[in-house]
């Protein structure tokens, strides 16, 4: 089983990773992702939207474990704070997110199944490198002290405040029995449509840079080609539903001042 964390392997895992997604980037202009707010019966076959959540993520956060522990490096410190950091967001997305959805929304199984598929290939990539194919020299103590590193710890951790801040103001647009929809307002909503996502790529943007790596920045990749139509799909939705009342909000998609 050594080939798969062989270097040469691995590079081919990443580009191919690259060149897919950027086709998914494409596709997701034309064709939405049937979950959430864009529940599409379409998809097929559905379950219960918390259990979904938790289907779809759980992988990655267990793969990232069985990575680390039988890593001969798992004891050492760079290494281990890039998988705790990891395994933070991952924690929250996959058990406590899911717990605090409110509603009886549903996701098609089809899209669990994608996307548990892509969690265990990123679980690959992200714990492949820090534990397996990155160079022994490379994340020793000293790393904790270079520009890289302090840098990717400070936008990682304004990510998830942003995100986790996100969350909690979508959560909170409704009452108990509402059923209309609302334009979320507060925090990062005062710039982007889509704060949470903005602060789900913000957050693997500070991973990419701090652990300086191809296979972070393929994670940040993915993540914005995933999520950049879809925020692009929420903004225009928000347009033909609330017209004026958001149009003169003047937000962008996902990026500040940008997109």
């Amino acid at each position: 089983m050594d080939w798969i964390f062989d270097a040469s392997f691995f590079d081919k895992v990443l580009m191919c990773m690259a060149i897919m997604g950027a086709i998914v980037f494409v596709a997701l202009y034309f064709v939405g992702a049937g979950y959430g707010m864009m529940y599409n019966k379409k998809w097929g076959m559905s379950i219960n939207n918390k259990v979904g959540w938790v289907l779809m993520e759980a992988p990655v956060f267990i793969v990232m474990c069985l990575l680390w522990w039988n890593s001969e490096r798992r004891t050492e410190v760079v290494p281990l704070v890039f998988f705790l950091l990891f395994q933070l967001h991952y924690f929250q997305r996959s058990f406590i997110f899911p717990m605090l959805m409110r509603g009886k929304n549903r996701m098609p199984i089809l899209i669990v199944l994608m996307g548990m598929v892509f969690n265990v290939i990123n679980a690959y990539m992200q714990g492949g490198w820090i534990f397996y194919v990155s160079p022994d020299e490379m994340y020793g103590m000293d790393w904790l002290y270079t520009p890289q590193f302090v840098a990717g710890v400070v936008i990682f951790i304004v990510g998830m405040v942003i995100n986790l801040n996100s969350d909690y103001i979508i959560r909170n647009l409704r009452k108990p029995g509402d059923t209309r929809h609302y334009i979320p307002r507060g925090g990062m909503f005062r710039y982007v449509s889509s704060a949470n996502y903005l602060g789900e790529f913000t957050e693997w943007v500070g991973f990419a840079v701090m652990t300086w790596s191809c296979a972070g920045l393929m994670f940040a990749w993915w993540t914005f080609a995933n999520l950049a139509p879809r925020a692009w799909r929420i903004h225009r939705r928000y347009e033909q539903e609330f017209g004026e009342e958001f149009t003169k909000l003047n937000l962008r998609r996902i990026i500040p001042f940008i997109y």
